[in-house]
């Protein structure tokens, strides 16, 4: 199995859990005392976030550019983003690196078709929702995205900055993330992506009445397999 160069830290809440799924999902696979090899670059996500604030997303790009870079380097065999948010410079990531680029998007956009669903639901960050990067992506692979309303995007972003990226888990976000996706339905979505990697610590498949889709989950999955390729 190939060295797993993994960007995490934003937030490390969502990279410890990327990094058990992998783990867990190799020690299923192979029996004994066998773990995932992972290079772990974990960031300080206050110095992403104020990128995040200030728009500055080339400079953002070119950090974690970087620090992919600094994988390769170190001997990873492909490289991994585990945050939803930073697939907006994927690009950049994609061109400083000659090892594999696992995109979190695509492995979703698989899961998707593979489930015969063609209009989906995206929750996750003020800048995932708005931004044309995710639903691009997902378009480029022939899926519908229908993202929240202006309040519902609000409330959303609010509960991932304000609580999951500090660990914190209430039932009262909870309930109003399911009341978001009930909307989404409404609008006309069949399946629903947790397209922000700490939303998978509040909501699972009990909390929709149609197909979620853990972002994070998914990923480690696909990461897995391309390092077994």
């Amino acid at each position: 199995m190939k060295t797993i160069g993994v960007l995490g830290g934003m937030s490390w809440e969502s990279s410890l859990g990327w990094y058990r799924m992998a783990n867990e999902l190799v020690r299923e696979r192979l029996g004994g005392y066998h773990s995932a090899p992972i290079l772990l670059d974990s960031l300080d996500f206050a110095e992403i976030e104020a990128l995040q604030a200030s728009g500055d997303w080339d400079a953002a790009g070119r950090l974690l550019a970087s620090h992919a870079q600094g994988l390769e380097a170190a001997g990873a065999g492909l490289v991994v983003l585990c945050t939803n948010t930073m697939h907006l410079v994927a690009d950049q990531i994609v061109d400083a690196i000659s090892v594999p680029f696992v995109h979190i998007v695509d492995v979703t956009a698989d899961a998707i078709t593979a489930a015969g669903l063609s209009t989906v639901g995206l929750l996750g960050t003020a800048f995932t929702m708005e931004q044309p990067f995710y639903r691009d992506r997902l378009a480029s692979h022939g899926i519908t995205t229908v993202i929240p309303d202006d309040e519902d995007r609000s409330t959303v972003h609010r509960v991932i900055y304000d609580e999951l990226v500090k660990g914190v888990v209430s039932e009262e976000s909870r309930q109003a993330y399911r009341e978001v996706i009930g909307r989404l339905v409404a609008a006309g979505a069949e399946g629903v992506i947790l397209g922000c990697t700490e939303i998978e610590l509040l909501i699972t498949q009990p909390d929709s009445p149609v197909p979620v889709f853990p972002t994070t989950a998914l990923h480690v999955a696909a990461a897995l397999a391309a390092a077994d390729e």
